[in-house]
C-alpha cells in the first residue's frame, strides 16, 4: 500500500510503498477513505515535536473495516469507523474513573499498537511506525480496536474523519471541559479546525456573544457563517484586547486558545473579565511558555483550564457529534477546503504555514 512516510523530523514527507501485515488479536485492518491534515502533523513534520522515524503521520481519519483479528466484536467488517488517535487501555484508574483521555497505559503516544509492536514493514524487513498508532495518511491501517468507532449510517468519511481529532477537540472543549452556560460570553482565538469546531460547540452550547479572534479575514467571515456573532481582525495585542472586551462588554466569560502560541495564550487570560475562564487547547511546540500577571487573575478569580482531546471518551461522544451533524446542528462539512491525494501533502502544510484554508482532506 502507499503511505506517506517522515524519515525524521524536519524532512521532507515523501510517498512510499509498504507492507501492512494483517491484525492480530484485538486489531482491526482499516480502508482509509478520509484523511484530516491537522496542524499537529505539521508540528511533527517541522521537528518542533520530536517523534520517531520513519513513521507514517496522519491522525484524523476515518475508513471501511475490511478485516478483525481474534477477539473483536465491533466493529464489523464493512463499518465505517472514525479513528480516535488515543485509544484507551479500558483497565487504569482513569479508565475507570471515565477519563480515557487521560489513560495511562495506552501506547498511542509510542505509536505502537498495545503489544508494542507497529504492522507496517520496508521492502527490507525494517519496521516503520504509525503515528499516534493510526497512521491516517495511508491507504490502509491496522489499529486497536478501541481506535475505531462505528459511525451511524449517512455520515461521510471526510465528516467522519474531522470528528476523530478537530470536531471532538473543538466541540468538546466548551461541551465538556469548559461546560459553557447558554448565555455566556465566549472568545475564541484562532480559527483553524479547532477553533471553528468551538464557535460549533458555542453555538451548541447556547452562547449568547461568540467573537471569533483570527489575523486572517476569511476565516473571520467562515467563523460568523458557522454562528460567531463578532469578528476581531487580530493585531496588536492591547488592540486585540480592547476589541475583544467591548464586543463582550467587559471580557469573555471564556477565552478558548486555540492555536498554541504564548502569545495567544496570554491574550486569553488577559482579555478574561472578572470570574472568567481562559481554556487552552492548542498545543505549543515542546518547551514553549507562557505568563500572566498574577494580581489581577487572583483578584478577579479567574481559571485556566488545559483541554486535552476535549475530554474525548471516544466510543460515546465520536458517535454524539455524528448524530448531531446528521440533526443539522453540526455542520462539519463546511470546515473542508479541498479534497487532496497523498502526493499533495507537502503543499497541504505549505499552505497551514501561511494560514491558509481550514482544512484539507486527503481521498487516499
Amino acid at each position: 500500500m502507499r503511505a506517506v512516510v517522515l524519515e525524521q523530523p524536519g524532512l521532507p514527507t515523501r510517498v512510499e510503498e509498504l507492507a501492512l501485515d494483517g491484525p492480530r488479536a484485538g486489531e482491526v485492518l482499516v480502508r482509509i477513505a478520509a484523511s484530516g491534515v491537522c496542524h499537529s502533523d505539521l508540528h511533527v513534520r517541522d521537528a518542533e515535536w520530536e517523534r520517531p522515524g520513519p513513521i507514517v503521520l496522519g491522525h484524523e481519519g476515518a475508513g471501511f473495516v475490511e478485516a478483525v483479528g481474534p477477539g473483536v466484536s465491533t466493529p464489523r467488517v464493512g463499518d465505517l469507523v472514525a479513528l480516535s488517535w488515543y485509544y484507551p487501555c479500558l483497565r487504569c484508574a482513569n479508565c475507570q474513573a471515565g477519563r480515557q483521555w487521560l489513560c495511562d497505559e495506552s501506547r498511542a503516544l509510542d505509536h505502537r499498537l498495545p503489544d508494542g509492536t507497529t504492522r507496517l514493514r520496508r521492502a527490507d524487513g525494517s519496521d516503520v511506525m504509525s503515528y499516534l498508532a493510526i497512521g491516517t495518511f495511508a491507504e490502509r491501517t491496522v489499529v486497536a480496536a478501541e481506535a475505531a468507532i462505528p459511525m451511524p449510517a449517512g455520515v461521510a468519511p471526510d465528516v467522519a474523519a474531522l470528528i476523530g481529532c478537530a470536531v471532538t477537540t473543538g466541540v468538546g472543549a466548551v461541551l465538556k471541559t469548559a461546560q459553557v452556560e447558554a448565555g455566556s460570553s465566549v472568545a475564541v482565538i484562532g480559527l483553524g479546525g479547532v477553533g471553528l469546531s468551538v464557535v460549533m460547540g458555542a453555538v451548541l452550547a447556547g452562547a449568547s456573544r461568540i467573537v471569533a479572534v483570527d489575523r486572517v479575514a476569511a476565516k473571520l467571515e467562515r467563523a460568523k457563517d458557522l454562528g460567531a456573532t463578532d469578528a476581531v481582525l487580530a493585531g496588536q495585542q492591547e488592540e486585540t484586547i480592547a476589541a475583544i472586551r467591548a464586543a463582550t462588554r467587559g471580557g469573555p466569560d471564556y477565552a478558548f486558545e486555540a492555536i498554541g502560541l504564548p502569545a495567544t495564550i496570554e491574550l486569553s487570560i488577559a482579555c478574561l473579565r472578572r470570574g472568567g475562564t481562559a481554556v487552552l487547547v492548542g498545543l505549543t511546540r515542546f518547551g514553549a511558555r507562557a505568563s500572566f500577571e498574577a494580581f489581577p487573575f487572583v483578584d478577579g478569580s479567574q481559571r485556566i483550564l488545559g483541554s486535552n482531546y476535549g475530554f474525548a471518551v471516544a466510543a460515546t461522544d465520536f458517535p454524539r457529534y455524528a448524530e448531531l451533524h446528521l440533526a443539522g446542528r453540526l455542520p462539519i462539512e463546511r470546515l473542508i477546503d479541498a479534497r487532496i491525494g497523498l502526493d499533495d501533502v507537502e503543499d497541504a502544510f505549505d499552505r497551514m504555514r501561511r494560514g491558509e484554508g481550514v482544512r484539507r482532506v486527503i481521498v487516499p
